[in-house]
């Protein structure tokens, strides 16, 4: 029998993040909500994504700056989809799929009683996104795709492959700890150790033997070991071309391996009524922590909010 992932109860990066169980079709199968705000509030609530192995700790700080931007109150959800961070792992690896996750997200939202929302997704949310579009399309207001699109970067994916074996493989605190330094100092030159070390915390945590225990099921990445540096993964323009029945807003990050910035121009180019806005500095997933992109967000949901599609100022 499969031993079951756990996590620390007291993890640093979830402290502040109080969750919600949510069963999905399967009953021995739970999602993970954090709900910050009331879903009373006639406003769509925003719904945030993380990425494929990721977890809601990634949108810890947006949250905390989101509060702050004059959204009075914004009703928030943050969802650990099956797999991830303190929701259940799905029963077999075949379950997983962003098919499977979107289904979950439209059923959970329907138990909390939300008819509308407003998707902010990173990386694989924003596949997730994409994929509840097209099959829910009247349950989305507004769609927010950050390092996400139709066409996935191989070489991201071999990179993350590698990177994460690599960091499992090591033993003992110092080397896992300067593990972790070099592979996320890349994608986030200038900032500190101790800055590098609390975002290993978003993924990871050390176990007594001083080794990194992932904050995710393993079997989510049995899909990319057959993926190649140079592979061109088939693109699905039609299920972002779903996202034309609502607003759209459009990120990425500088130093990005998961989002080509081809792909990135094509997707403005098919949506011109799309904010596109690029955050500077840094790669996947985005931090957060400067004001300008929050504010660029919160202006966006307010303009939707009011009824105007075209883009904001």
């Amino acid at each position: 029998m499969r031993k079951s992932r756990s996590v620390p109860s007291d993890h640093p990066p979830f402290a502040n993040l109080h969750v919600a169980f949510i069963e999905t079709r399967n009953p021995l199968v739970r999602m993970a909500v954090h709900i910050s705000g009331s879903l009373s509030d006639p406003r769509p609530p925003l719904v945030c994504l993380a990425g494929l192995n990721r977890n809601m700790s990634d949108f810890s700080d947006f949250l905390a700056y989101f509060r702050r931007a004059e959204m009075g109150g914004w009703p928030t959800l943050l969802i650990d989809l099956p797999g991830r961070g303190r929701a259940d792992d799905r029963l077999a690896a075949s379950d997983y799929s962003s098919l499977a996750d979107a289904r979950d997200v439209a059923d959970g939202l329907a138990a909390l009683g939300v008819p509308r929302a407003i998707f902010l997704g990173q990386g694989h949310g924003g596949q997730v996104a994409m994929a509840l579009t097209a099959a829910h399309p009247l349950l989305v207001a507004g769609t927010i795709l950050l390092d996400a699109g139709p066409v996935v970067d191989s070489r991201g994916i071999v990179r993350l492959r590698n990177n994460l074996a690599h960091i499992e493989s090591l033993r003992g605190l110092k080397l896992v700890t300067a593990g972790f330094r070099r592979m996320l100092g890349g994608d986030y030159p200038g900032l500190s150790d101790e800055a590098l070390d609390r975002l290993a915390l978003r993924s990871h945590h050390l176990d007594k033997r001083g080794r990194a225990q992932p904050l995710y099921d393993r079997r989510l990445l049995a899909p990319l070991a057959a993926i190649n540096f140079d592979d061109v993964l088939a693109p699905q323009w039609p299920f972002y071309d779903a996202l034309s029945i609502a607003p759209l807003m459009i990120l990425r990050t500088h130093l990005t391996d998961q989002l080509r910035r081809e792909t990135f121009e094509e997707m403005v180019r098919r949506r011109p009524d799309a904010i596109a806005y690029t955050i500077a500095g840094q790669g996947s997933p985005a931090l957060f922590d400067q004001p300008e992109e929050i504010a660029a967000i919160a202006r966006f949901i307010s303009h939707l909010a009011s009824g105007r599609r075209g883009k904001a100022a």
